[in-house]
């Protein structure tokens, strides 16, 4: 999982304390201390809040890397993240991050300080994921609706399974809506995994309104003060505009209380580029991001909250009930610098 970025971040941080050896055996001890002392005064008179960062540094040995150098390391760094299909805004942001931090980096121990900045880099990007799901069904009137938009085989219908088998779990009962009647197939898959689970479902005959399976599936869960509704719609690619319409009405009859894009971690930025399409469409409010254990590269998992500023809720780990787990910024920090 997420070898590819994992050992991206490897690389650098190897670069950069070979480099800092290299710099500190060209470098005589007097002309040494010099710089440090230079370089530090030099930065306590930009900002206040550079003071507090440096202050207690005044004495330790600054990284020695030439620009020229450093601009090398940087460029390769970029260049990893893009391969690791990261998007170009968070590339930008991990980059800038961690270059504004290297100054202030000790000799000492240069690669797990390095390790430490992009933790930090990273943990700042993945900011943008923490939304505190449970506590948001917990305060939400009854029923809760929630829709799931997403393009074909991103693995929507499981993942409405999974969750209804959460929310049971936990004490709540659910109401699968089968919203998705262009495909017999998409009914029947989700009636199995209902019958399964044991949550109640609505469905239509194949062809019928979306939009009149929803209006079913909320006025049955508000009859029997079911908690919460899950809609599942038919896949369509971000491009179609007749079903972007539907999704349209969709939403307008049901008015969900949270709409959740799910997506495929193994399309890399095709699924950021999805997920911000059907926030253009419809807004959504949340992700699923599924087959992030088979997911070698890792920047889908990286990107797509902080490119569209909507928390990934949870990610699918497997084809099991249970494998999908909240996400947390701390899962994936430590799934990268393990």
């Amino acid at each position: 999982m997420f070898k590819f970025l994992k050992k991206k971040f490897k690389n650098f941080e190897e670069a950069i304390e070979e480099e800092v050896k290299k710099a500190v055996e060209e470098v005589p001890e007097e002309e040494k201390e010099e710089k440090v002392k230079k370089k530090v005064e030099e930065e306590l008179k930009k900002t206040l809040e550079l003071e507090k960062e440096i202050g207690e540094k005044k004495k330790a040995a600054t990284l020695a890397i030439s620009e020229k150098k450093l601009e090398e390391l940087m460029w390769d760094l970029e260049m990893g993240l893009l391969e690791a299909d990261v998007a170009l805004p968070v590339v930008e942001d991990i980059k800038n991050t961690v270059k504004s931090q290297l100054p202030y980096i000790s000799r000492k121990n240069a690669g797990k300080a390095v390790e430490e900045t992009l933790k930090k880099a990273i943990g700042k990007i993945l900011s943008s994921s923490e939304k505190n799901f449970d506590d948001f069904l917990k305060e939400s009137k009854k029923p809760v609706v929630l829709m799931f938009v997403g393009v074909n085989g991103t693995g929507k219908t499981t993942s409405i399974a999974k969750l209804a088998y959460r929310l049971k779990k936990q004490g709540m009962s659910c109401v699968l809506g089968a919203c998705d009647t262009f495909r017999p197939g998409a009914i029947e898959q989700l009636e199995m995994h209902a019958n399964k689970i044991g949550a109640k479902i609505i469905k239509h005959d194949a062809g019928t309104d979306p939009a009149a399976v929803a209006y079913d599936a909320i006025e049955h869960a508000k009859a029997k003060y079911r908690d919460v509704v899950l809609l599942d719609t038919a896949g369509r690619m971000q491009t179609n505009i007749n079903l972007m319409d539907e999704m349209k009405k969709i939403k307008k009859v049901a008015n969900p209380d949270m709409i959740i894009f799910v997506g495929d971690a193994l399309t890399g930025n095709d699924a950021v580029e999805q997920a911000r399409k059907f926030d253009e469409v419809v807004g959504i409010d949340g992700i699923i991001l599924n087959k992030v254990d088979a997911d070698a590269k890792g920047g889908a998992a990286l990107s797509i909250a902080y490119t569209i500023g909507k928390p990934l809720l949870f990610i699918g780990t497997g084809q099991g009930y249970e494998d999908q787990i909240i996400f947390t910024p701390e899962w994936m920090i430590k799934r990268l610098f393990e």
